[in-house]
């Protein structure tokens, strides 16, 4: 049994999984599930844009932690890395949080910008319409 087998359910556990440094792809399980159910397609949207974006703040919150050692040990993201993505922060500040889905750079800079205190709320938001504007965007293209 994968996650396509639990429907709704393994959709919402693999998006918040994606959304985490757990390695995932949460578009290849969207696409599967919404292609098994696309009659539901807006409860599809639904779950995974609260999925993935639940899952998803909670790096920014684990970068909020500020423990260095704790990152570069658990999430295997150097320091350099975080640093590197300063510039990023404190160029875009919240407004960065769109882009924190894009694999490979997003989940430095979701933990860069906890780590260096970007507003909570609007990064949150930013986040959000990031993630939401992405599964539209293969919602419209596949039904």
């Amino acid at each position: 049994m994968d996650l396509t087998d639990l429907g709704l359910i393994g959709l919402f556990l693999g998006t918040f999984l994606a959304g985490t440094v757990v390695p995932f792809s949460s578009d290849v399980l969207y696409v599967a599930i919404l292609a098994a159910i696309d009659e539901r397609w807006l409860a599809c949207l639904i779950v995974a844009v609260v999925g993935n974006t639940l899952g998803t703040i909670s790096t920014y919150f684990v970068g909020g932690a500020g423990n260095t050692e704790w990152i570069e040990k658990y999430l295997h993201v150097s320091h350099e890395k975080v640093e590197k993505q300063q510039d990023t922060v404190r160029k875009y500040g919240p407004f960065a949080g769109l882009i924190g889905w894009v694999p490979f750079v997003g989940k430095p800079l979701l933990i860069a910008l906890g780590f260096y205190k970007a507003p909570w709320p609007l990064t949150c938001l930013m986040i959000f319409l990031g993630i939401a504007i992405r599964f539209a965007v293969w919602t419209v293209i596949l039904v």
